[in-house]
């Protein structure tokens, strides 16, 4: 068995927090059924492993932070994304994870010129083919920030008009994606509704929960290629 480390780099608070769980929990829930077992380190807290090599593969969860942000968190995560990029183990990031891994690998991240919100469809890059399946696929996403600089030695594998760096593979072990495949509809729902209006407007929130209502998100295929990366 497998043992994964998660590090939290923020969490579901209040409401959404008793009903639906953790950031780190809903992730070990999408990859529930699989060989693994699951180590957290709420890093936005302080908390850190030790090394590189305490966990056989990582997964780096969203925030509410930027990766630009000066944080003391920040700079620690920075290096021990590059450890284990040294080391060659398996790391998948997911949202400020995507971004957060880019940034501490020489990429650049800036804030886009609004919301990508409800749900985003990634197409395959044409130099990679079908990775994630020949017509892309459906995503779940709630970002501001998004990758505007791809560090070197990494490959674009989908994106969108709005987010053109959305899902990046870095060789062999690192897959990192823009979206949310683990946030389930009624969660977004509900995640929509609650930082309405204080961060999004009634219309954005209105906009994406039109977007919610008539594409279905189909992570599948994004959910199995964490699970092979993270099996390697």
């Amino acid at each position: 068995m497998k043992k994964i480390g998660i590090l939290a780099t923020g969490s579901n608070e209040g409401a959404l927090l008793a009903e639906y769980g953790s950031f780190a929990q809903m992730t070990e829930t999408m990859l529930d059924g699989h060989e693994f077992s699951f180590v957290c380190w709420n890093v936005w807290l302080g908390e850190f492993p030790e090394a590189a090599d305490q966990c056989d593969g990582w997964i780096i969860t969203g925030s509410p932070a930027s990766v630009y942000d000066e944080l003391a968190w920040i700079a620690p995560l920075e290096q021990l994304i590059r450890d284990i990029d040294q080391r060659r183990q398996p790391l998948v990031g997911i949202c400020f994870g995507h971004q957060i891994i880019a940034q501490a690998l020489g990429g650049r991240v800036a804030k886009a010129k609004g919301w990508g919100l409800g749900l985003d469809c990634y197409t395959p890059a044409p130099s990679v083919g079908a990775v994630l399946g020949h017509d892309g696929v459906r995503l779940h996403v709630i970002h501001q920030d998004q990758v505007v600089k791809v560090p070197e030695g990494a490959e674009v594998l989908a994106g969108s008009e709005f987010c053109p760096n959305a899902v990046l593979r870095y060789g062999q072990h690192i897959f990192t994606l823009q979206a949310h495949p683990e946030f389930k509809l009624d969660y977004m729902r509900a995640l929509l509704m609650a930082i309405t209006p204080e961060h999004i407007t009634e219309g954005e929130a209105e906009q994406a929960m039109s977007a919610l209502s008539n594409q279905q998100a189909d992570p599948e295929a994004v959910v199995s290629e964490i699970v092979s990366l993270l099996s390697a």
